[in-house]
């Protein structure tokens, strides 16, 4: 059963007898743990995370961190940094198990035929970004004279103001583009996927990633899904929400969106990004064995 939780004040008539509670990252709900606490429930924090600009904050209130974390019995922890944090204000049994997000990563669904030449997607995009990829896509046609580019816009009610968008720039600069959703021969010079669930499908055959999501302050996007494919990865610099996830992968390029198409240029001397270390969420599973 999945259910949305309330406002706290009405978690009491709200939450059921269960044999676990288990709360995700820093999602410290002190009625929430206390009330689960209180009717027996074994409470879990898994994917535990503490960053650098929370962290302070918490510090400052650690007294309440405190009494919240003497409801909850076992800590999971993304780093063992995290852990320090955590049991500094007050978490006790924490363990590290890395970043659950990297335990298991999506599988392609289906094989697609690899264009012939060097192939750049540009991947969850936001406003704004969709401009400055295509201009990078521009400078790299000069050179890779079979190159071709995926846009993938992250939000599907966007897909066709970037349509329109693309296809002035194709006219414009000569090239021809296609609507994925209505011909799924990628034999055009610029593809929009227009559909959801195929990003993966691109990701495994794709050269270069420009990931979206930071070239603006937005926060970006898990870099892990194009990163087990080995793809070069360029990504802006405003990834804050993806920290943890981008420390744990080698090979990201991280520039100014000034210097996106002089990066994509330099194709050659980037590294194919590699997933240093994926998480083991054994000790998890074995936890929630005990009770359920």
């Amino acid at each position: 059963e999945s259910r949305y939780l309330p406002f706290e004040p009405l978690l009491f008539p709200w939450l059921k007898p269960q044999k676990a509670l288990v709360v995700m990252e820093a999602e410290f709900w002190y009625l929430l743990f206390a009330l689960a606490k209180g009717r027996g429930a074994k409470t879990l924090l898994i994917n535990a995370r503490m960053s650098d600009r929370s962290f302070p904050k918490y510090q400052k209130i650690g007294w309440l961190y405190r009494h919240i974390f003497k409801h909850i019995d076992e800590v999971y922890a993304q780093t063992a940094k995290d852990k320090e944090r955590l049991e500094s204000l007050g978490a006790q049994n924490v363990v590290v198990t890395g970043n659950i997000k990297l335990s298991k990563l999506p599988d392609p669904t289906k094989e697609l035929e690899k264009p012939s030449g060097l192939l750049l997607c540009g991947a969850s995009t936001h406003e704004g970004e969709e401009a400055l990829i295509l201009e990078a896509f521009l400078a790299l046609r000069k050179e890779e004279k079979k190159a071709k580019l995926i846009l993938v816009p992250r939000h599907p009610e966007r897909f066709d103001k970037i349509a329109k968008m693309v296809e002035t720039f194709a006219k414009e600069h000569g090239f021809n583009m296609q609507r994925y959703s209505q011909n799924e021969s990628m034999q055009s010079d610029i593809i929009l996927l227009d559909v959801l669930g195929e990003l993966v499908n691109i990701y495994a055959i794709s050269d270069i990633v420009i990931l979206g999501g930071a070239f603006e302050p937005i926060g970006g996007h898990n870099a892990a899904e194009a990163a087990q494919f080995g793809c070069k990865i360029i990504s802006g610099k405003h990834y804050f929400n993806q920290k943890d996830i981008f420390d744990a992968i080698e090979g990201i390029a991280v520039v100014e969106a000034s210097n996106l198409s002089r990066r994509v240029l330099q194709h050659g001397v980037l590294k194919s990004t590699r997933i240093k270390s994926k998480s083991d969420i054994t000790p998890i599973i074995e936890s929630l064995k005990s009770v359920l």
